[in-house]
């Protein structure tokens, strides 16, 4: 049996920088806020992981998968953003979830627990990470182009709904991959912050997606192995790290 530690790393690797690379499409408000309250919509299914022992991100993926579905549907059927359908969806579902969920068993869903990962968890994140990498790749113009402008993403012939369930997708694994890591309260800093270091320092856009994806990594490990050895929770520790860097490339930020 592989190392826990090892484990741990390989996990959080994957899952930050996945997170790192969907967060350099993030450069509209629509797709800003859509992250942190979706996160917070795992934080029900995490805990029931929790009280039943299962795995966290399990336990978080059918409801993130859930909202993500009723936000593409209400969005065909009404005119309103989709930040706006994010907001009611998650309000509606962490509300009514929270009513039969002890607070006091959401400590991990709320802060993570990579720590406890197991092999089979840490060959689906690979694969789920690497499938999201794939993904955003491949749709990556695409999907900026939908979430800026779409009425000139119409123009060039995008399938602008489609597109948008490509991202929202993306962010759901993204998110319930993340819960492991970070806990459903830090999802959206897991997947903004190396983004907006890295944008500190690019110049191109290839610059911007790999610095982005390296700080996630970066992150990643240094928060893992400083919780293995201090006995603190990694999640925190991450994001902290996370911070750090984007605080040391300030100065060399593009007015």
């Amino acid at each position: 049996m592989p190392n826990q530690l090892m484990l741990s790393l390989i996990s959080g690797i994957f899952i930050s920088g996945a997170a790192a690379y969907l967060g350099t499409i993030m450069l509209s408000k629509k797709m800003t806020v859509v992250t942190d309250p979706l996160g917070h919509l795992a934080l029900p299914g995490a805990a029931l992981a929790m009280i039943y022992g299962f795995n966290l991100s399990l336990g978080a993926f059918p409801f993130v998968i859930l909202g993500i579905f009723i936000i593409w549907l209400l969005e065909l059927k009404t005119k309103l953003p989709m930040e706006t359908l994010t907001a009611i969806v998650f309000a509606a579902g962490i509300g009514i979830a929270f009513l039969f969920l002890p607070i006091d068993e959401a400590e991990a869903a709320l802060i993570g627990d990579i720590s406890k990962i197991g092999f089979i968890e840490t060959i689906v994140t690979i694969v789920l990470g690497i499938a999201v990498f794939i993904t955003v790749n491949q749709s990556y113009s695409e999907i900026m182009l939908a979430n800026i402008n779409e009425d000139v993403a119409k123009v060039e012939g995008i399938n602008v709904k489609f597109y948008n369930l490509i991202y929202l997708l993306s962010v759901a694994v993204i998110v319930a991959l993340g819960v492991n890591l970070v806990g459903g309260l830090m999802t959206a800093a897991l997947v903004a912050i190396p983004a907006a270091a890295a944008k500190n320092l690019s110049i191109t856009l290839v610059q911007y997606r790999w610095l982005a994806i390296i700080f996630g990594i970066i992150s990643a490990i240094v928060g893992i192995t400083a919780s293995t050895f201090t006995g603190l929770p990694a999640g925190p520790l991450v994001i902290i790290t996370s911070g750090i860097i984007f605080l040391i490339t300030i100065p060399a930020a593009k007015a």
